[in-house]
């Protein structure tokens, strides 16, 4: 049987590294289908909803470099967008195949048609449509070659009768490449840089994501200025230790104030590879140097007074040798110190909490107790986040996402899926909201099909916990954002997935060991208070009078019960 489209597709992807797709087959795609199951070495995973394929096939990409998703024709491709969203905004490389109606119906309002140019441009460095085998074959390594190289999604739409006919020879190469080159500011910006530093008393380090590959050249640095580290959410798990004497917490909204404050104090604040979008948590009066890759990206957060390109990395090696040994450990001791004891108050349970309004601080810190060294944990955006940003720390070789620069609810569970069929030998735990596994709840069954041994760890406050928060700190009621939820458990259990509820704090921490420690995938349902509240490292006047305010109101309204809870809730907090 001569090679067609599909079958040349397969190969591709093969050469590019991907491992598995995930999708779910249909009309177009299915010559694709075919493909992959003649040639026995790719894995499908059969997803329940394409948005579910796309938010496991980022995650299969931020774990080993390339991932792949597909959807059929219209509604199938269309339900590919919000996860494509996810993962472009967090580079990472997917490959996203479009199947679309037959060439010769372009453009005729025919069954299923979109129009993949206009919906796929804004969620993806690369978007074309294949319409002949010559262009399939000149298009598709160069789409592999942008995601890889640009850090995002690349799309193909592909028509079903281009999938199933003879694959073409063209003069382009059909491989795809992986350069591995050396990259940092030249030696003139090395030394001006070296001066900064050298003239300047208090250093502190601010690292990103664009960090993770060079943990120890920072560790390295903040040893010889005596420096701090401070790090964004998408960084945290690779610089927050407990035993390292120089972190001292993370900036931003969900961060502590030791973060916030060493920025603010520090003579220099170096920003390495973080694009940390909150502006308002960066410091006003010091110098600030940033170093990216990415040249576009400098200055666009914060008033930068030196911006480097270059691999942190690779400068950092270049930049240690030039560098004077600060012995004053004066402010990196402070910081230090204040970290530590905001540490402090999360070490104390709160064993008094009423049944089905549990401490989520408590159940986070058991979770991070119980799990393993090299665990992947895949969290949903909202109150979980925060849990997870404050309580989750670095072990030996843990990593931690979530959608956090997209911030889509649903993704902790698909993610989760993602993490387990491409690493068998790791535990994967998911600290899904009960909002964000209501939204995506049928790809339980994709757990079920695979087994994947997922641990998932349902924070359920029956409401939009996070949004409830926003609405009080703006002044308004919080209307709307309470539900009803099933017993998330019981499902499970119809599942073939083991199902554990804990409502008391006595069980707490027996029923998360069990389930760490159950050989097979498992869901627990915890039962957390809706009026947790999560205070930001610097709080405003305009939030403290938004929060009276909707007191004021609720008083009015004579939900009397709900201002205690409030105040209550407010003063354990503090």
């Amino acid at each position: 049987m001569s090679m067609n489209v599909s079958d040349q597709l397969v190969e591709m992807l093969k050469q590019a590294g991907v491992k598995r797709v995930y999708a779910i087959t249909g009309d177009s795609l299915n010559p694709v289908n075919d493909a992959i199951r003649r040639d026995g070495t790719l894995e499908w995973i059969h997803v329940r909803h394409e948005e579910s394929a796309a938010y496991a096939a980022s995650m299969d990409a931020e774990i080993n470099g390339i991932g792949c998703c597909m959807g059929s024709s219209g509604p199938g491709h269309v339900h590919l967008i919000n996860g494509l969203y996810d993962a472009n905004r967090s580079g990472n490389p997917v490959i996203a195949i479009a199947s679309t109606c037959h060439t010769e119906k372009f453009g005729s309002d025919y069954f299923q048609e979109t129009n993949p140019i206009l919906l796929f441009n804004d969620c993806s460095k690369y978007n074309q449509i294949a319409a002949t085998p010559k262009q399939f074959a000149t298009m598709m390594p160069r789409a592999i070659q942008i995601a890889k190289e640009e850090k995002g999604v690349s799309v193909i739409s592909l028509p079903g009768d281009v999938a199933e006919a003879p694959a073409a020879d063209v003069p382009s190469s059909l491989k795809s490449y992986v350069t591995k080159s050396v990259f940092r500011p030249n030696d003139i910006e090395i030394k001006e840089l070296a001066e900064v530093i050298n003239n300047h008393k208090k250093i502190a380090l601010y690292c990103g994501y664009g960090a993770k590959d060079a943990v120890k050249e920072v560790e390295l640095l903040a040893e010889k200025l005596n420096a701090t580290i401070a790090y964004s959410f998408r960084g945290k798990i690779f610089f927050d230790k407990p035993e390292s004497q120089y972190t001292v917490g993370m900036n931003g909204l969900l961060g502590n104030p030791s973060g916030f404050k060493s920025l603010e104090k520090a003579d220099v604040v170096l920003m390495l590879g973080t694009d940390f979008p909150y502006a308002e948590f960066m410091p006003k009066d010091n110098i600030i140097v940033q170093i990216d890759k990415r040249a576009e990206i400098i200055g666009r957060r914060a008033k930068v007074d030196y911006g480097y390109q270059g691999d942190i990395k690779d400068t950092l090696e270049v930049l240690l040798p030039f560098l004077n040994v600060k012995k004053d450990k004066d402010f990196l001791e402070k910081m230090h110190a204040l970290y530590v004891e905001e540490e402090k108050k999360y070490e104390k349970p709160k064993e008094d909490a009423k049944e089905n309004k549990l401490n989520p601080e408590d159940a986070a810190v058991l979770i991070n107790k119980y799990a393993s060294e090299d665990a992947i944990f895949t969290v949903d955006t909202g109150m979980t986040c925060v849990w997870a940003a404050r309580l989750i720390k670095a072990s030996k070789n843990r990593y931690l996402t979530g959608s956090f620069n997209h911030g889509s609810m649903a993704n902790a569970l698909p993610m989760a899926i993602g993490a387990a069929a491409s690493d068998k030998n790791r535990q994967v735990i998911a600290m899904c909201g009960d909002g964000g596994l209501s939204m995506l709840l049928g790809d339980l069954a994709t757990v079920m099909q695979y087994q994947y041994p997922i641990k998932i760890f349902v924070f359920n406050n029956r409401s939009l916990g996070m949004v409830k928060l926003e609405m009080e700190v703006s002044g308004y009621i919080d209307w709307q954002t309470n539900m009803i939820n099933p017993p998330f458990d019981k499902i499970a259990e119809l599942m073939n997935i083991k199902g554990i509820e804990v409502k008391n704090y006595q069980d707490l921490e027996p029923k998360i060991k069990e389930a760490m420690e159950h050989n097979g995938p498992v869901l627990v349902n915890i039962y957390t208070d809706s009026d947790t509240l999560a205070m930001p490292p610097k709080i405003t006047f305009e939030q403290m009078r938004g929060f009276a305010t909707t007191m004021v109101k609720k008083i009015g309204l004579g939900k009397f019960n709900e201002v205690e809870n409030m105040v209550k809730a407010g003063i354990d907090t503090l």
